[in-house]
């Protein structure tokens, strides 16, 4: 595959454990590669879930995604603030087709004041069971939510408000 450069548009397919397509995001305009990861912008993209149903992004949001670690990072961009999606994850692939992940259900919310919340628990717990994660995985996720709690406590990479605000603002300078 070749590497996208800045200003591409790429698709991003998220699939579970068992090999099912979970969620496409159509159209993300890369921003930033290097050989660990890719930064992105979705702005009113097209999402199609599972089943078909679609909708279209709200607001614009800086993507993050690493080769090593097990989370992608989402900063959500409003008017009232910045807020955090953080999908745990298996670390991407890059094909012809797409960026594809592995969804491993549990997420991480951080709210504009700060406040964090771990979410999907039981779906996690459920699919941890009826898909089979190995000991390995669940070791492996919980250590990297581990990393990911002190990335959001220390305010690193896309948890800094200059992070945002650069790569916000590089989106205009190349949407024009």
């Amino acid at each position: 595959m070749k590497i996208p450069k800045e200003g591409d548009f790429i698709t991003i397919q998220s699939y579970k454990h068992d090999g099912n397509l979970h969620r496409t995001w159509r159209d993300t305009m890369v921003l930033k590669t290097n050989e660990n990861s890719i930064i992105g912008v979705n702005d009113h993209t097209l999402v199609t879930e599972s089943d078909d149903r679609r909708w279209v992004t709200r607001e614009p949001a800086i993507v993050y995604f690493h080769k090593k670690f097990w989370f992608n990072i989402i900063a959500m961009i409003r008017e009232e603030g910045v807020s955090y999606y953080c999908n745990l994850a298996s670390p991407f692939v890059l094909d012809n087709e797409a960026l594809k992940y592995i969804d491993y259900d549990l997420d991480v919310k951080v709210f504009k004041d700060g406040e964090k919340k771990l979410l999907d628990v039981e779906e996690y717990e459920r699919h941890r069971r009826n898909m089979h994660y190995p000991k390995e995985i669940d070791h492996i996720l919980k250590e990297n939510v581990k990393i990911l709690v002190d990335w959001i406590n220390n305010e690193k990479g896309p948890f800094s408000k200059e992070y945002v605000e650069i790569w916000y603002n590089r989106y205009h300078q190349l949407k024009k």
